[in-house]
C-alpha cells in the first residue's frame, strides 16, 4: 500500500493546541467497525459502551520531563536535549540541536552548573549518546530543570505539566504521553470498575518514533522503531480470563494494542512478558487479542492511523475522519477521541 492512501486533509486550526478544563468532557466518536457507522458522543459516554465482563487495558507509563535547555560550554550558545532512552551508567540517548555544533566531545550545562552533561557518541539515525554529571538523583535533577516535550505541532506553553500525564500514571520512561489515556478521570475509572469492567495496565515507554511521519512510498518499506514494554502477571491473567468468560479485550491507545499483539499467543491467550517491541501494525494485519480501540486522532501518514486502519478498515477510518473534520473536532494529542467497537 501507499503511505499517500493515508493522508487526509486536517486544517491547522483543528490541531488542538491545550486541554480543556474537564477531561473526560472531550468529545467521542464511536464507530461501528461493522458498518463504519458513527455516533456523537462525550468521552464520559464511553461508561454506557463497555460491557460487565469486558476488561480495559491501560498504558501506565508516566511522561519524563525530558527537555533540557542548556548552553554549550564553554562560552557557547544555547542547546536544547531530548532524553530519549536511558542506556545505563548515567548514559542516555538524545535528540539534540543544534546537531551541527553536537558533535562527540561537547559540553554542555544546564540550572547554572547543577548539571553538566558530555556528547560522548553518535548512533545510527543521528541520534546522540550523552553522558550525564550530578549530585543526588538524577530524576529529582530533572524534574527540577526539566520541561515536558510536547510534541512539535504544540505550539502553546503548558500551564499545568500533569495534564499531560494519565491520572494512572506511575511508570517514569516515556518521551511523549499516551494520549487516549489523558481522557480518563479517577471517577470515571472508578465507575467502569464498579460496572464490572476489569481494569488492567500494562508499561510501554512512548518514543518520539511515535510523531514521526512515514517517509517511504510504500508502508511495507518503513522500519519501524523500537519502544520497551511490559505486561504484568496479573492484566496477562485478566486478558485470559475475560475471553474465556466471552468478555472483550479493549485496548486504550495505540501503545496498549502494540503492546498485547506484540506478545500474545495466535488463539489470543497472554503470558507476562517484557522487552522490546517494534512491531508494526498495518492494514493486513489479524488481530489476536484486541476487541475494541480506544485512541484519539492520528496524524496523516503515519504508523497510528496505519493501526487504526488495520482495525477498522482504512475507508472507514478515513471516512470519520472527514466526519470528525466536518464537525470541528479536536485532533491529536490533546484533542478529542474514538471509540472503535
Amino acid at each position: 500500500m501507499k503511505t499517500s492512501d493515508f493522508n487526509y486533509e486536517l486544517p491547522q486550526e483543528l490541531i488542538a493546541q491545550t486541554p480543556i478544563a474537564r477531561r473526560d468532557a472531550s468529545r467521542l466518536m464511536v464507530v461501528d467497525r461493522e458498518t463504519g457507522k458513527w455516533e456523537h458522543r462525550h468521552f464520559y459516554d464511553i461508561l454506557e459502551e463497555l460491557n460487565p465482563g469486558d476488561c480495559l487495558i491501560l498504558n501506565d507509563s508516566r511522561v519524563l520531563p525530558a527537555r533540557l535547555l542548556g548552553q554549550r560550554l564553554p562560552g557557547g550558545g544555547a542547546c536544547e536535549v531530548l532524553l530519549l532512552i536511558d542506556r545505563g551508567e548515567r548514559v542516555w540517548e538524545c535528540l539534540v540541536r543544534p546537531g551541527r555544533k553536537m558533535k562527540p566531545g561537547a559540553k554542555l550545562s544546564f540550572g547554572d552548573g547543577e548539571l553538566t552533561a558530555e556528547v560522548i557518541g553518535e548512533v545510527e539515525g543521528g541520534n546522540r549518546l550523552v553522558r550525564f554529571d550530578y549530585e543526588g538523583i538524577f530524576l529529582e535533577v530533572l524534574d527540577r530543570l526539566g520541561k515536558m516535550p510536547l510534541p512539535p505541532y504544540i505550539k502553546e506553553e503548558l500551564q499545568d505539566r500533569e495534564r499531560y500525564q494519565t491520572v494512572y500514571s506511575r511508570n517514569l520512561g516515556s518521551a511523549a504521553a499516551p494520549t487516549a489515556g489523558l481522557h480518563f478521570t479517577k471517577e470515571l475509572l472508578q465507575k467502569i470498575a464498579d460496572k464490572g469492567v476489569g481494569i488492567g495496565y500494562v508499561t510501554l515507554h512512548v518514543g518520539l518514533g511515535t510523531f514521526r511521519p512515514v517517509k517511504e512510498d510504500t508502508i511495507e518499506d518503513h522500519e519501524m522503531h523500537s519502544e520497551y514494554c511490559v505486561i504484568p502477571r496479573e492484566t496477562a491473567d485478566l486478558i485470559n480470563r475475560t475471553k474465556a468468560g466471552g468478555g472483550r479485550c479493549i485496548c486504550v491507545g495505540t501503545t496498549s494494542c502494540r503492546t498485547l499483539e506484540s506478545w500474545a499467543a495466535e488463539d489470543g491467550h497472554m503470558e507476562p512478558k517484557a522487552g522490546w517491541t517494534s512491531i508494526y501494525i498495518y492494514p493486513g494485519y489479524r488481530f489476536k487479542v484486541m476487541d475494541g480501540l480506544i485512541t484519539n486522532f492520528h496524524l496523516p501518514e503515519s504508523t497510528l492511523i496505519m493501526l487504526v486502519s488495520a482495525f477498522a478498515g482504512r475507508e472507514k477510518v478515513l471516512a470519520a475522519y472527514e466526519e470528525a473534520v466536518r464537525k470541528r473536532y479536536r485532533f491529536f494529542s490533546f484533542g478529542d477521541a474514538m471509540f472503535l467497537r
